[in-house]
């Protein structure tokens, strides 16, 4: 175990990344759009992958060149910086604290309705269960986040990506998918069925994540790299979003080859969970839950802590994992999570749902550092070159256009539930 940890270690912030953008949001809408239209928005998931980089090496870069994190860096070098970065602040937090609360109902309806296979009688209490496993699983989280150590919390987050990483890439090799759909599937194409642009906006909030971005510096700074490994935070980089769009794709892929071949749909936890076993049986289920269950679990610490590591990074620029005030907004944070499962409901479109908000910051914190990389006082030698600030522009239209979409959805859900 040791050498495995010492092996994962080597892709540095990368594997923190990636347990910050994947969680049971990605998870959910892959295997639902998979379930319902093949691998047609593939190319979404690639798309966000590759702004996704440019907006990382952004920010990893900007740190190296300044020792300067971003929220402190928008608050001193940008005019109205103040305000820019308490929107950032307030909408992600709204927006992440809102994927907790899908991703605890996720969670623990998986490990409910798996044991009630095993346990029919739990099915009398179906509730109580979810919420007290729900309790249980954010409990545990927020007692190892709080040990105050960024080695435990990176260990354990390393543990829980490569498990999830292994479950999900065994699983494509499992179902052995049709290449030639996969490869169309990287074509752009927007299905005519009602469900696609919620789908289209759900993915760019978990693939694109404004918080994976903006935790970067603060990151790199705890792993004490400098100015000399410029080269190895773009490599590192580029890991984290090859192993995102891996992730990300393997599960539509599976999805594609089980539920959308057979024209299955998903409609409870359990379906999703059990992608594989109709043609793999009950060992590929348990493979298919544990990556799951991983999935989950190892974005709960993130989004517990994102609050707290902004407000950090507002005001001093350095992460304090042993705070006062990391310790109580992290509590605030689990309880606000638990909102999910003590309301109920259908776990699949709250998760769906709640990853529509994540999208409407992500304008404002591409352009924002996209500014700062372009000032030569700043950056010198490591200003921004062509190939990056095309990425950036390419990534900003992009997001402007997805948050218009998120925008009309929302706005339309409303309408439909005040009718």
């Amino acid at each position: 175990m040791n050498k495995l940890l010492k092996l994962l270690k080597k892709f540095g912030p990368a594997v923190i990344a990636v347990g910050f953008t994947i969680g049971t949001g990605s998870v959910t809408s892959m295997i639902v759009a998979g379930s319902k239209y093949g691998v047609d928005l593939l190319w979404v998931v690639l798309l966000s992958c590759i702004f996704s980089f440019a907006c990382i090496e952004a920010y990893g870069r900007y740190f190296l060149a300044t020792g300067e994190t971003a929220l402190f860096a928008f608050k001193k070098h940008l005019p109205m910086g103040k305000w820019i970065a308490w929107f950032i602040i307030i909408g992600l937090t709204f927006g992440q604290w809102n994927a907790l609360m899908g991703n605890l109902t996720i969670t623990s309806n998986a490990i409910f309705e798996t044991l009630n296979i095993f346990f029919p009688s739990m099915g009398q209490n179906a509730y109580l269960w979810v919420l007290g496993i729900a309790i249980a699983n954010v409990g545990i989280m927020y007692a190892i986040l709080n040990m105050g150590k960024f080695h435990v919390f990176e260990r354990v987050l390393l543990i829980f990506v490569s498990i999830m990483a292994l479950s999900f890439l065994l699983s494509l090799f499992i179902v052995m998918p049709d290449l030639k759909a996969v490869a169309k599937g990287l074509i752009p194409s927007i299905p005519d069925v009602e469900g696609a642009d919620r789908l289209m906006v759900a993915f760019v909030g978990t693939t694109m994540a404004a918080a994976t971005f903006l935790s970067r510096p603060l990151f790199i700074q705890a792993k004490g790299w400098g100015k000399g490994d410029i080269g190895l935070q773009t490599k590192d980089a580029r890991n984290a979003v090859i192993l995102i769009f891996l992730i990300s794709g393997s599960i539509m892929i599976i999805s594609m080859s089980t539920l959308y071949r057979d024209g299955k749909t998903v409609e409870r936890v359990l379906d999703m969970v059990g992608t594989l076993e109709p043609i793999a049986g009950k060992f590929a289920l348990a493979i298919f839950l544990i990556g799951t269950l991983s999935a989950g679990l190892s974005s709960i610490f993130p989004i517990l802590m994102i609050s707290p590591l902004m407000l950090a990074d507002y005001q001093s620029g350095k992460l304090d994992m042993n705070s006062r005030n990391f310790k109580i907004i992290t509590a605030i944070a689990a309880v606000v999570g638990l909102i999910g499962p003590a309301y109920g409901g259908n776990p699949i479109e709250l998760q769906i749902f709640t990853q529509i908000f994540l999208v409407f910051v992500l304008p404002i914190v591409i352009l924002s550092m996209w500014v700062l990389v372009n000032r030569k006082s700043l950056m010198g030698e490591f200003k921004a070159g062509l190939l990056l600030n095309i990425g950036l522009a390419l990534a900003f239209v992009f997001s402007v256009l997805i948050t218009i979409n998120g925008a009309k959805d929302l706005i339309k859900t409303i309408g439909e539930f005040i009718g």
